[in-house]
């Protein structure tokens, strides 16, 4: 008998779930006609779902989850719509959420890395994320390195979390969409950028270690200065603004590099393809990620890479990477100096990325998760 699915899409503009949201409902659509299935999003979210086929509808819901009433208010909205099985993609579990319903978690990094937070708002936050994982029906770990950070914060049994790996966009594969070169040089052109950079995108929080890669490039810079290729080497973050983050402002202006890092916030689709198609290597010192979608976007589009051999990282770049310690400024230099001098390196960690970033698929993400429906259903 078909189920009726309905799908939290409310973060479907965000830089790294949005991703994760729009990529596997356009996956379910392609494998599965026969559930139905329900988005709910904010009124101007619609047009990003309006390809999918009829056995998809849009239900609108303007609060956000970030939200205190959201609790209440979002499970009896939900109720209203009469799903069999409800799938929240982000451990924002609201404290009445109603059952069954799957859950997938990212990463733990609110958990590991609180920002601020006091004492009593971190036991709230542990609280609310063991309560919503515990009345969960399945579990979704986007990689074995979260399987297991879940498993040791929450006592939860290994057989009701689930191991399904993200992908990276399809778009970043679909040859028929490549950026031709006269855009691609508009686009440079728009940005005043005529130098090579290295590239960082993502969010800007503590545990991505951006004053760390700001450090980082300002030694490689200065190793590379007399060289002809490098001399005039860049740092260029998309992603977020640096005005909510003061460390990352302090270590530019400690490195005496303003001059020489651009922060762009976030760009469109296209503009951030063309960014990392055009970038020198992509480098992403993280201290943690529950599964590191942006290297694999840039080994999609051809671009060397440089990350962390800390966390799920080394599990998704597998050896198709230079690998570096995340805390040590100078290993990460020497990473960035491998990556950008030694030819032959460069050449095969591309020809790897590629292979590697094509090991990732949506639509298997998307049976794999269509199995985990049907399960969590008849449980």
């Amino acid at each position: 008998m078909p189920l009726h699915i309905a799908i939290d899409a409310r973060r479907i503009r965000d830089f790294g779930i949005g991703t994760y949201i729009r990529s596997l409902a356009h996956a379910l659509g392609e494998i599965d006609r026969v559930n139905r299935y329900t988005l709910v999003a904010g009124h101007s979210d619609a047009p990003l779902l309006a390809d999918l086929p009829e056995n998809f509808q849009c239900a609108t819901y303007a609060r956000p989850d970030s939200a205190a009433f959201d609790n209440l208010a979002f499970p009896a909205f939900i109720h209203s719509l009469a799903p069999d099985l409800v799938h929240i993609p982000l451990s924002r579990i609201p404290l009445l959420m109603i059952r069954p319903y799957v859950v997938t978690v990212h990463d733990i990094a609110d958990l590991l890395f609180p920002s601020g937070a006091s004492a009593l708002r971190m036991q709230l936050r542990k609280y609310r994320f063991r309560r919503g994982l515990a009345r969960a029906s399945r579990v979704i770990a986007v990689s074995e390195a979260t399987k297991r950070d879940v498993e040791a914060a929450t006592g939860l049994p290994p057989e009701r979390i689930r191991r399904v790996y993200n992908a990276p966009d399809p778009v970043f594969f679909d040859g028929v969409t490549e950026i031709a070169p006269a855009e691609r040089q508009r686009i440079m052109e728009r940005y005043q950028i005529d130098y090579p950079y290295l590239l960082y995108a993502g969010n800007i929080r503590r545990h991505k270690n951006v004053p760390r890669l700001v450090e980082a490039f300002a030694v490689a810079r200065d190793q590379l200065a007399s060289h002809p290729d490098y001399k005039n080497l860049r740092l260029v973050i998309i992603g977020d603004t640096i005005s909510q983050y003061p460390e990352v402002r302090q270590a530019v202006m400690k490195s005496r590099v303003d001059h020489l890092v651009r922060f762009l916030g976030f760009v469109e689709f296209e503009t951030l393809r063309c960014f990392f198609e055009s970038a020198a290597a992509f480098v992403f010192p993280s201290r943690y990620e529950g599964f590191g979608l942006p290297p694999l976007e840039a080994m999609a589009c051809g671009t060397p890479v440089v990350t962390s051999n800390v966390s799920s990282l080394p599990e998704v770049v597998g050896d198709a990477a230079v690998l570096v310690n995340p805390e040590n400024v100078f290993d990460i230099a020497r990473g960035i100096r491998d990556i950008l001098l030694d030819r032959a390196l460069r050449a095969e960690l591309i020809r790897r990325g590629r292979l590697q970033a094509a090991r990732f698929s949506w639509s298997r993400t998307a049976r794999e998760v269509l199995d985990i429906y049907r399960e969590a259903a008849k449980r």
